[in-house]
């Protein structure tokens, strides 16, 4: 494996986008300050979350332009403080690492090339300062160029939110204010992999397989007590800021990405997984490389992928997902806080079961894909060996009719208290499908 080191510079220089400038605390205002406010997904106000913000990526882009100009320049074009010169050229290879940030179109046509693509179109030499001598850049040219060009991303998540395709997947809560805002960016993007925003899904049940998510980038934000099944092969999967849900994942191609949750199970097949500052999360995984945690995570528990739907094998071929390796059991503790390793977890066996995806498809997976590793497949079988007991012990009690009819009460009733306890009865409930007539878009 390899990474092009000049790209790899500018990857590492971008994560300051999310550092917190202690400055303006001491200056007067208040910090944390009372006036942040969680992220607006109506596209209209900008928000702290610098993540979710594209008017952040500009400024900051903006604002480092030149220092990362610099962090590209040869050592003979800086000088000895490291700085550029008027007379500093900037290499075709630099331009095409700053492609890994920058990209554009001419004249607002839909076909977006890379920014190295552009810098070389013949009319843009003289306000480039391209030399076809020296095939580089005039750095003070360059600069000046890409400041007067830049622009927000108009394909980016508050676009997304602002002008993209709003998809009424979910459903209006009763008693409470809080609108489900669900968005899809597929209408104004050009031919590259789609966005498609979840936000504020708040205790429902939300299940899809369906075009618009094949190959999407799925971004989901600050959902609460819901249960939400995405059955299709999937790009990539950010989860940030959401609490006591369960999601159900089609295979990943790229990233899972689970930051800032509490109280969540996340159930996929994906080529990676990250976690940075969760807390309490189950993660039910089959991945061909070691699950990444980052920072500031919690009580952290790691199982064996433990479901299936009809279209799975199909859909894990469509990514190129296989079910081994599988390193679900060798998480990499990328930020050692205080060499703690008890940060995570292997799942005990007896806090193991099975998951049933409770919707019918077409397709011919019947099984967990890989099957269970020993443990855990011997603590399923002693169960359903209980069950069978139960069952055989009950049809020889020899009861009568009327005793069958209190003997079921008694049992629906403990039944019933348990998923009341459980809070499995919101599980249950949400499955009833809506009333004929309301409202559902399609896609």
């Amino acid at each position: 494996l390899s990474a092009d080191t000049l790209q790899f510079l500018l990857f590492l220089y971008v994560q300051q986008v999310n550092k917190v400038s202690l400055r303006t605390s001491l200056i007067g205002e208040e910090w944390p300050s009372p006036r942040t406010k969680s992220p607006c997904l109506t596209g209209k106000s900008t928000s702290e979350n610098k993540n979710w913000n594209d008017q952040d990526h500009r400024a900051f882009v903006q604002g480092h332009l030149s220092d990362m100009l610099e962090l590209l320049l040869e050592p003979e074009q800086l000088t000895a403080s490291s700085h550029s010169t008027h007379s500093s050229l900037v290499s075709y290879e630099a331009v095409c690492a700053l492609s890994f940030l920058i990209e554009g179109t001419v004249n607002k046509s839909r076909t977006v090339h890379p920014l190295h693509e552009l810098a070389l179109w013949q009319p843009c030499h003289r306000q480039n300062g391209y030399s076809k001598v020296s095939k580089a850049f005039s750095f003070p040219k360059l600069e000046s160029w890409l400041r007067s060009c830049l622009t927000t991303n108009p394909f980016g998540m508050t676009a997304c939110l602002k002008s993209g395709k709003k998809l009424a997947w979910a459903q209006q809560v009763e008693g409470t204010t809080r609108r489900a805002k669900i968005a899809c960016n597929t209408r104004v993007v050009p031919e590259v992999f789609p966005m498609v925003i979840m936000s504020q899904v708040y205790k429902q049940t939300l299940a899809k397989s369906s075009d618009t998510l094949v190959g999407a980038h799925i971004r989901i934000h600050r959902c609460n007590e819901s249960f939400i099944y995405l059955l299709s092969p999937l790009r990539s999967v950010t989860i940030e800021k959401c609490r006591n849900s369960t999601f159900v994942l089609g295979p990943v191609q790229a990233s899972v990405h689970v930051h800032s949750c509490d109280n969540v199970k996340v159930i996929v097949v994906c080529h990676r997984l990250c976690l940075s500052s969760t807390a309490g999360c189950t993660f039910y995984i089959l991945t061909p490389t070691q699950p990444l945690i980052l920072s500031g995570n919690q009580a952290v528990s790691f199982a064996p992928f433990h479901t299936h739907y009809p279209m799975l094998e199909d859909h894990m071929a469509q990514v190129g997902l296989a079910t081994l390796p599988n390193y679900w059991d060798s998480p990499m503790l990328v930020c050692k806080e205080n060499g703690d390793t008890s940060v995570f977890r292997l799942l005990p066996p007896s806090d193991f079961y099975t998951f049933v995806i409770p919707f019918e498809m077409e397709g011919d997976t019947t099984e967990t894909p890989g099957g269970l590793p020993h443990v855990y497949q011997k603590a399923v079988s002693q169960r359903e060996q209980k069950v069978q007991i139960w069952q055989k012990t009950v049809k020889e009690a020899g009861l009568t009719k009327d005793q069958r009819k209190q003997f079921q009460m008694l049992v629906e009733n403990k039944f019933y208290e348990w998923l009341v306890q459980t809070g499995n009865r919101q599980q249950l409930d949400s499955l009833v499908p809506p009333a004929v007539g309301s409202k559902q878009a399609a896609g």
